[in-house]
């Protein structure tokens, strides 16, 4: 390998710059920094603390937290101690807990910053040894200050890159999750390369919010880090997020499409959308207000801005690059550590495409159209689930990625949805509901929506919708929701056209069961929980809950 593990990076930082901050971390206000060299020091520390657990080689440790600096050097301190990191969302439920740490057969467990400390640590089976991170109110066998007392672990020790440095569990939107098992060669290739394709430095800054559970922000945030030396800043709770997003200044921001519309929200509450239009169209003027809006929202200096985990709609996009906020999108799963394709550097008339593939990484479209990819990118296996393992590759070698998708001339690769997601209407034609949800989030009362309708003659759209629309007028929401739903409707073959929209009174969250960890909708789910709304004639077009 031409490049190094992230130990290698940890020392090679740790002798070149030991005095620069890495990580910014807020607790209470106050922002506690970590140079290089107080980083590597609590490494060995925690490092030295697990080795002499006198573990068997290779065991699986488990991290369940939200995203702050001890889940860096607890990440390092658990290869620098020869075991296999195996991240929990930290808004996983007590059944997820328990399952991920028995199917993992984890011995150990560090446990951060959650919400529900109480009933997820009380998920966590008897006889697991429990380390805290340093935030109150977390029963634990030992506190990080008790770990932090260990003398430091001094072996310079360097993985093997076929050794296997973490197993990440997926998000489960369509059921139990699978463990994905990534080498330090897979995942750590994918990390390496995002240097090149985005011109990563010690110059840059990234905010470490999405989970690190998730790969994107493992292989793009934390493991890009060590190689770029750029530095890592956190936030210190959902409610400080704006405060926490100025103060860092990003050079790169990575989001997701939930987030990106909340953004959008946020400034529509302030500045309504015809207001916004005739400024925008003022010369001069619109150089100002486009200004003061991305000084708002934290991202003046940032060069970079992307969109992942799920499809973002183009009007989205589009309404953001008015502002001079240019978003990227980009694709990748678990299965290939989020290293498929980018659209890297912007371009507005490949607005709605995922990208091209990153250099070293091979990607074709089946008979079928679905996604296939290969490159030293892709996953291991599956934790003890060699059934799955071949399933999930063709006979030479491509992951089999259930996208399914087409390219263009210029080799930019488009998503029309997941292949499991496209239903069937009693009429017997299938149905792609993304590009039709995408259609109506043109409307920016439209927060959330689903379109569904297996076995009805024609589909129909579940809406939440957003806080601005709540405020507004019933009648006025009703006629604007009615014009999009026709001029949607008059877009699509007679088949796809919606029979109606059916606006929801709750929204879809984490807490509720109804989005991923990484603010994916569950389809199943929320079609079981609508399953009468969904399943109820209606002689309106737009109807409420």
């Amino acid at each position: 390998m031409a490049f190094k593990t992230p130990l290698e990076m940890l020392y090679h930082w740790q002798d070149t710059s030991p005095n620069t901050v890495f990580l910014r971390q807020p607790v209470d206000g106050e922002v506690q920094e970590f140079t290089w060299q107080d980083t590597a020091d609590q490494v060995y520390r925690v490092a030295a603390g697990l080795i002499a657990l006198d573990l068997p080689p290779m065991s699986n440790i488990a991290v369940l937290s939200k995203n702050c600096a001890q889940w860096f050097i607890t990440d390092l301190a658990i290869m620098l101690a020869g075991h296999v990191s195996v991240p929990i969302y930290s808004t996983a439920g007590e059944k997820t807990i328990r399952y991920v740490l028995e199917h993992a057969q984890c011995p150990v467990i560090f446990i951060g910053k959650l919400d529900k400390t109480e009933e997820q640590v009380a998920a966590i089976p008897k006889g697991t040894i429990k380390w805290a991170f340093p935030y109150p109110h977390i029963e634990a066998d030992k506190q990080w200050q008790e770990l932090l007392v260990n003398e430091p672990y001094t072996k310079r020790m360097i993985p093997d890159w076929k050794t296997v440095m973490t197993i990440v569990y997926t998000s489960g939107c369509t059921g139990t999750p699978k463990g994905v098992v990534h080498n330090y060669e897979s995942i750590c290739w994918a990390a390496h390369g995002s240097l090149y394709e985005f011109g990563l430095g010690p110059q840059d800054r990234m905010l470490s919010y999405l989970p690190l559970a998730h790969i994107t922000e493992r292989v793009l945030v934390e493991l890009a880090s060590y190689y770029s030396g750029m530095r890592i800043d956190f936030v210190e709770s959902l409610e400080t997020f704006s405060r926490d997003i100025r103060n860092t200044q990003p050079t790169l921001f990575i989001s997701v499409p939930r987030l990106w519309t909340r953004f959008q929200m946020g400034i529509l509450a302030n500045i309504p959308q015809k207001k916004l239009d005739f400024l925008l169209r003022i010369p001069i003027v619109n150089t100002f207000i486009s200004r003061k809006i991305r000084s708002k929202l934290g991202l003046q200096k940032a060069r970079l801005c992307a969109s992942g985990s799920a499809p973002i709609a183009e009007a989205t996009l589009h309404w953001f690059h008015r502002l001079g906020v240019n978003i990227s999108e980009g694709w990748g799963m678990t299965e290939n550590c989020a290293y498929g394709t980018c659209c890297v550097p912007f371009r507005v008339d490949k607005i709605g495409s995922i990208g091209r593939a990153y250099k070293g990484v091979d990607i074709r479209i089946s008979g079928e159209g679905e996604i296939l990819v290969k490159g030293k990118c892709n996953m291991k296996e599956y934790y003890l689930e060699p059934k799955k393992t071949l399933d999930a590759f063709t006979d030479d070698g491509y992951l089999k990625s259930g996208d399914k998708g087409s390219v263009d001339e210029d080799g930019y690769f488009r998503i029309s949805g997941r292949l499991k997601e496209i239903f069937k209407t009693s009429k017997g034609k299938y149905i792609a509901p993304v590009p039709i949800e995408s259609k109506l989030m043109v409307n920016s009362l439209i927060e959330q929506v689903c379109v569904t309708g297996a076995k009805l003659k024609q589909p129909v759209a579940l809406v939440v919708l957003s806080e601005e629309a709540r405020n507004e007028p019933l009648e006025k929401v009703k006629s604007s929701l009615l014009a999009t739903f026709e001029e949607v409707n008059a877009s699509l073959e007679s088949h796809a056209v919606l029979d109606h929209l059916v606006i929801v009174k709750d929204a879809w969250t984490v807490e509720n069961n109804l989005l991923t960890p990484t603010l994916k909708i569950k389809r199943n789910v929320l079609e079981e929980k609508y399953e009468t709304l969904i399943n109820k004639v209606y002689t309106e077009k737009i109807v409420y809950q």
